[in-house]
């Protein structure tokens, strides 16, 4: 199993009203019980995950060391759908019924401008979209592909659009 090149810091810095009532709460088997909150901010309250995802509760600066959603074969499938496909739009529902409002943004793009269009859906796989991630180096979505490359976002796509370099690009991705 491999690791985050750059392990994942969390820091919860806990600011609470006065009272005196208790909870529990329950984090990977762990149950924690607190009966008094103050008004003063206590130190950062941070969880340590390891490989197996058993917390380890602690004061002070901690890492959360989290296996890549990258698989090999997720990979290979992604090489595959995005290599056999001119443009493809990775987003947060369907082309006729988009989730986001990016996602619709790019959606409505591509329809204006006539160009047959692949879309995958995120939102149905939680593996998918965290190795999407991963393979484009693109934090969010939607992301689009043409000919086989990352083109980028919504804002991205939006700007192309705007100067003309999107359509000069797709002429060409259909012409191929």
């Amino acid at each position: 199993m491999s690791y985050c090149a750059k392990p994942l810091t969390l820091q919860l810095q806990l600011h609470s009203r006065t009272s005196s009532s208790s909870f529990q709460s329950h984090v990977g088997g762990v149950t924690v019980t607190t009966s008094t909150l103050s008004l003063r901010p206590s130190p950062p309250l941070v969880l340590t995950h390891n490989v197996h995802f058993q917390p380890k509760i602690k004061r002070a600066s901690t890492t959360i060391r989290c296996a890549s959603a990258l698989t090999p074969q997720l990979k290979s499938t992604l090489d595959t759908v995005i290599g056999s496909n001119k443009v493809v739009l990775f987003m947060k529902g369907t082309k006729d019924f988009p989730q986001c409002g990016f996602s619709n943004t790019v959606v409505q793009i591509l329809k204006s401008l006539n160009v047959p269009f692949e879309t995958i859906d995120v939102l149905e796989n939680e593996m998918l979209r965290l190795g999407l991630k991963e393979y484009s180096s693109w934090p969010t979505f939607p992301q689009l592909y043409i000919e086989g490359e990352f083109f980028g976002g919504c804002d991205i796509t939006v700007e192309a659009y705007k100067n003309g370099e999107l359509q000069e690009l797709l002429e060409k991705a259909m012409l191929s």
